[in-house]
């Protein structure tokens, strides 16, 4: 699937879950700790699992309980996802029933748009208001204060290369999507983060491109999400100390810092099947004294930048 055709799923993705959700409401589970204890994220997975008993007996009716027990396998997680969406009208859509295959290759779009159900249904996100997110199988973050933001085409001075480009275009300067606000960058990041390891974990059936993009979204959102709240702090000084003070804001903020580096590295040996080279050069970007700043100073938090870039250093 190009990369191009990949971002209009996801805009209509968003349109969907906005419109479909009951009225039901969670509460925040878990978390790092924002105080000085220090904290790695980490996440189950075995990617070596057996699953050719559920190659050999996959049809395409039987997908999605074969979502279910491979990643109950593999990554539970994505097993927590696909049984929380299972009566998801739209879940169908983004699988490829053809071969186990095609299926497998399939599931970074597949997830990573049962993310957004979930992350944007109504009974757990308000746009601009507060947002939601999966983040694993024991953790789903909810109701998390935005306080609205500003235009995300903003950080476009400050990408000065083309590494991003393909979704440069799409995703900040489109004349729709260029004026969503934080939600539209914490919806992307907190997706991508569920669709590269749906697809990491069984990486080995991948034959295609269904999943070739998978580092460069976490890499190229991450990059996004570090450039806003530099402009924020330069230009909406109202809107970053509003943000910077709640504390389930800055939550938010570090989970997926340490979350996409904790992926990143998990899927660095699997090459072009889950991402190109620019998803790396655009990592390295990530870790600029500039963005390195602006994360520990917006979350309170230092991060290491070495081996362990998962973790915080204090």
């Amino acid at each position: 699937m190009s990369r191009r055709r990949t971002a209009r799923i996801l805009t209509a993705c968003l349109t969907l879950s906005l419109l479909s959700g009951t009225a039901v409401s969670a509460a925040a589970q878990g978390g790092p700790p924002i105080g000085n204890a220090p904290f790695c994220y980490e996440e189950t997975s075995s990617p070596q699992a057996d699953v050719s008993d559920l190659k050999s007996a996959f049809s395409s009716s039987n997908w999605l309980p074969t979502i279910q027990a491979m990643y109950k396998r593999r990554w539970p997680s994505g097993e927590g996802l696909a049984t929380a969406q299972a009566k998801d009208k739209y879940f169908s859509q983004f699988v490829d029933k053809t071969s186990f295959n095609k299926f497998a290759e399939s599931m970074m779009v597949a997830i990573h748009e049962e993310t957004h159900m979930w992350d944007l249904d109504g009974s757990r996100t308000k746009w601009n208001e507060y947002t939601s997110a999966w983040v694993n199988s024991s953790k789903q973050l909810t109701k998390v204060s935005l306080y609205d933001g500003f235009p995300r085409k903003e950080i476009l001075p400050l990408i000065t290369d083309k590494l991003s480009s393909s979704m440069d275009d799409t995703y900040l300067k489109d004349k729709t999507q260029g004026d969503y606000h934080f939600q539209g960058v914490t919806a992307e990041l907190n997706a991508g983060l569920m669709g590269l390891p749906a697809a990491g974990v069984v990486a080995e059936f991948i034959q295609g491109v269904g999943a070739s993009n998978a580092r460069d979204i976490v890499a190229t959102n991450l990059r996004y999400l570090l450039l806003y709240l530099r402009v924020a702090k330069s230009s909406h000084t109202d809107w970053w100390n509003k943000a910077k003070g709640d504390a389930a804001t800055r939550e938010y903020v570090l989970t997926e810092f340490l979350r996409a580096a904790y992926w990143l590295d998990k899927t660095a040996h699997l090459g072009n099947k889950v991402g190109g080279p620019d998803a790396d050069k655009i990592t390295e970007k990530n870790y600029s004294a500039d963005n390195v700043a602006i994360v520990q100073e917006f979350t309170g938090r230092k991060v290491r930048t070495d081996a362990q870039r998962n973790c915080t250093a204090d």
